[in-house]
């Protein structure tokens, strides 16, 4: 071998270390003959290989992160990231966690999980202090972690829960990448696998590189995620003010209609009777005064069910919870409904009651009660039965009216319990409905907790229902 042979490799080694410094990695470099020099070669074109596949790769990084980038919720950021990263980062399983700091400890709150194997076990929810913790240490330090054997890790840690249910999950190892943002720590990714030492000889500055664009990217999507929760949050907002504007507006509508015509009916029977006094029979007389207090008694209840509706509506409706004896409670009222209805004809008829107390709130108990007996009595023909049982249940009372009206039909249940309904069925004895009470009543069984239904067929009577708890 000459001299100039020596030199001329030397020389192109020289040539091809610059055209790597500028990025260019499509070189061939002599190598011939074998010595100490082309040892020197063949090492410069593997390195010239290795940084031209760690060139694409990042390339290949940075397309995938600019993908990524390009979704806006959380979610659909981390389905990318679900989607696009198997090419760096081998796993079938993806976790990322937030920190949640309540002001007395710092908690690492589960987020979001995706696997490709069994349903996932460590899902969304799962929290646990990062005080004191193994995650903690990763923040600290800013390093990734990885475990190559989950089932070993877990043998000396057996009071990790979180590592206990991504084993039961199938997975045997992890790589668990910190996320801070502009120096900021807020949470983590957790990559697993099937198998162990999945990630024992993966780069590590990979993981960084990774960790580092997607904790920009995820707290942008945490942040665009937390505004379209407000947004959505305020339309919902807007929608109950405009539906609370337009029960405003039926308020003033029922007021002007359903208050004027009794009002106008009143001035005229008070007209008539100042005007003819001296000329009446005690009986017309008691006749016009009777109209006059039939009138007000139905603007008295249409005032007071608006009242209810709005304190309601408002939230204002408070309880004065107290123990109340069902068959005491129930006696009374069906005492009472038995005398108004007699003029009717109507039998209003109380069942054995089982011995026991719930606790609520006894005048709104008896609005329920009332409403639902004076409406079985309302739309059933004269000389029929209204029915009134209670059923104690596991934990709590189911209380029925039944009655033997007409029956709901499909159309109208629909409405039932809804404010201002008029059902097809009309009082069989010519009373007045302000459309508010089944509403008010509803309003006032789930404020116990309870709920409120009807069991009917059209043409076979009602059973209206509530629970207690």
């Amino acid at each position: 071998m000459g001299l100039i042979d020596y030199d001329q490799r030397i020389l192109q080694y020289i040539e091809v270390t610059e055209r790597l410094k500028r990025g260019d990695y499509s070189i061939e470099v002599l190598v011939a003959p074998v010595d100490e020099v082309g040892k020197l070669g063949t090492s410069l074109q593997d390195l010239a290989n290795i940084l031209e596949t760690r060139y694409h790769e990042l390339q290949r990084l940075d397309q995938i992160t600019s993908d990524i980038n390009a979704g806006l919720l959380l979610d659909t950021v981390l389905e990318k990231v679900y989607r696009n990263f198997r090419e760096f980062i081998p796993y079938n399983r993806i976790g990322f966690a937030l920190l949640e700091d309540d002001g007395r400890t710092v908690m690492v709150r589960a987020r979001w999980t995706k696997s490709d194997q069994t349903e996932t076990k460590l899902g969304r929810g799962f929290a646990a202090p990062l005080v004191g913790s193994s995650l903690e240490t990763i923040i600290n330090t800013g390093q990734p972690r990885i475990i190559n054997d989950l089932v070993a890790y877990l043998a000396q840690k057996p009071t990790s829960e979180s590592t206990r249910l991504i084993i039961n999950e199938g997975m045997r190892s992890s790589l668990t990448c910190p996320l801070i943002a502009n120096g900021v720590p807020m949470g983590f990714i957790f990559f697993s696998d099937i198998e162990p030492n999945t990630y024992q000889n993966i780069h590590v500055d990979i993981f960084l590189r990774i960790a580092s664009q997607l904790s920009v990217i995820v707290e942008k999507g945490r942040l665009v995620s937390e505004l379209a929760e407000q947004k959505k949050a305020i339309e919902k907002q807007n929608e109950e003010l405009r539906r609370l504007s337009e029960l405003k507006d039926t308020f003033l509508g029922m007021a002007a209609h359903d208050l004027r015509n009794p009002l106008g009916n009143i001035r005229l029977a008070a007209s008539y009777l100042l005007e003819t006094l001296e000329e009446l029979d005690k009986e017309e007389a008691e006749s016009l005064l009777g109209d006059v207090v039939d009138l007000s008694s139905h603007m008295l209840e249409l005032v007071d069910n608006l009242l209810d509706v709005a304190k309601i509506e408002s939230g204002k409706l408070e309880l004065a919870l107290d123990e109340i004896d069902i068959s005491a409670f129930l006696t009374e009222m069906v005492q009472r409904h038995a005398k108004m209805a007699a003029p009717k004809q109507t039998t209003v008829l109380l069942e054995e009651v089982p011995s026991g107390t719930t606790i609520a709130d006894v005048s709104r108990l008896r609005q329920v009660v009332d409403n639902l007996i004076s409406n079985g009595v309302k739309y059933s023909p004269p000389g029929s039965t209204v029915t009134v049982y209670a059923e104690k249940l596991r934990r709590g009372w189911r209380i029925n009216v039944k009655d033997e009206g007409p029956g709901i039909t499909e159309k109208d249940r629909q409405r039932l319990f809804q404010e201002f309904a008029r059902l097809s069925a009309r009082p069989t004895g010519g009373e007045k409905s302000t459309g508010l009470g089944l509403a008010i009543t509803r309003r006032i069984v789930e404020a116990h907790g309870g709920k409120i239904g009807v069991d009917s067929e059209p043409g076979h009577g009602a059973n209206f229902w509530f629970t207690l708890p």
